[in-house]
Order: structure tokens, then sequence, then C-alpha cells
């Protein structure tokens, strides 16, 4: 017998993504990236977070919903791999998946109880867009949950060099720690792994500003930096 659930929205993610483009392909890999975890009203007790200020990271249990589709595909085709391969859907972190629940490990780098959004949780490191709903949050545990044994199947194949961001004025114009983070970002290489066309503009929004940008072999050059309205 078929049966659902339904899960409570406990939290949202505040973040510096407007959009899926050019959010880090997995959490961790841009630790400068800063982002808040901010309750739902009904949630919002300081009680809940009792204990918490004795953990460094966090897992996230968030909802794709950006991709909730009702069907689903056994096999999908991983960006990573140019979207040439089709693999198993659990054999991926697809955000095509039967249900759209996805899971990231973040860094937790302030706890505010108090304020009028309080209680609130600084994290680094989140692979998320702006606004996307928290189903639930838990521990890391280094004793269970790290496994430096572990391997990576074909991810550990198609991990990338990162790419050269080139120096720039443009990025002069971001507070400093949006540019650090900013330069994270784009030396990921945000773009489609099967489009390498040098003279293509690509663009994506990241904090209040549109970023552009181009690349050439193995090096990105800042074509574009708008604050946005």
């Amino acid at each position: 017998m078929m049966q659902e659930l339904s899960f409570k929205i406990i939290a949202r993610i505040k973040s510096d993504f407007r959009e899926k483009f050019g959010i880090p392909r997995q959490s961790g890999i841009v630790q400068n990236l800063r982002a808040a975890i901010r309750f739902e009203p009904e949630f919002r007790n300081a009680d809940a977070l009792r204990g918490l200020e004795g953990f460094s990271h966090l897992w996230i249990v968030w909802i794709f919903s950006e991709n909730i589709r009702s069907t689903w595909s056994p096999t999908v085709r991983p960006p990573r791999l140019g979207g040439n391969k089709r693999l198993g859907v659990f054999a991926t972190r697809s955000s095509f998946r039967p249900n759209p629940i996805a899971l990231s490990c973040v860094k937790i780098e302030q706890i505010h109880l108090d304020g009028a959004e309080g209680p609130e949780i600084i994290v680094s490191g989140a692979d998320l867009m702006d606004g996307t709903p928290i189903v639930d949050i838990k521990p890391y545990l280094p004793y269970t949950d790290a496994h430096p044994e572990a391997t990576g199947g074909f991810a550990d194949a198609v991990r990338q060099n990162k790419l050269h961001v080139k120096e720039s004025e443009l990025l002069n114009k971001l507070p400093r720690e949006k540019r650090t983070a900013l330069i994270e970002v784009l030396e990921q290489d945000p773009r489609p792994a099967y489009q390498n066309d040098p003279e293509r503009v690509y663009g994506f929004s990241f904090a209040n500003y549109e970023i552009k940008f181009k690349v050439q072999n193995d090096e990105l050059e800042i074509v574009g930096l708008e604050v946005k309205a």
C-alpha cells in the first residue's frame, strides 16, 4: 500500500543565492559562504537549541522546493558527467528524486538566541537557495559520521581542478567577506559541465549583485558586476 507522510517546515535558509545557478554543488566546499537558519514562528523557541553550542557542525534536512515533481525516473544524468551518462538516481545526489529531500553538512558559526528573528543559527558552507524550506536539523557527530576510509565512486573520478579567477576592479564593489565567498564560488566553476564556450557570458545573482563572467581554458574573468535594485 502506498503511504504518504507530511512534514512541517521548521525553518528557512537566508542565503546569498536567489536562483539555482551558481550554488555550490555540495555543502562545505565554499567555506566562506555565510547563511542563516531562521525558524518559523511555531519553532522559535530557544529551548529547542539547548546544548547545540557544544557542536561544531550540523546536518540540515531540506526540501528541493524548486524541483518537486509528481513523477520520477530510476536514472538521471549527473551534471558532473556532462549530462551524457545515465546513472541510478540512488547512486547520485540529483535533485530529481522520488522524494525531493536533501541533506547538507554545514559549520556552525554563531547561535543567536535573542532578537526579532531569534533563535537563529549562522552557518558556513551551505548549498541552499534563499528561502529553501528546512524540515529538520541534527548535530554532526564526528565519532560516527566521519569515515576517512570511505570511497566516492564516480564522484571521485570527476572532481575538477579549481578555476583561476582573474583579479578585477569590479570585485572591489563587494564587501570583503562577500568578495572572498564569491571568488570561492567562481573557483568551483558554476557552469554546466557540457558548456565550454569561451565567448559565452554566464550570469547569476549573488547577494545583492548580478555577476557576469566568461571562462577560457581554466581562467575565469568577471566581465560585469551590478548592484541589483
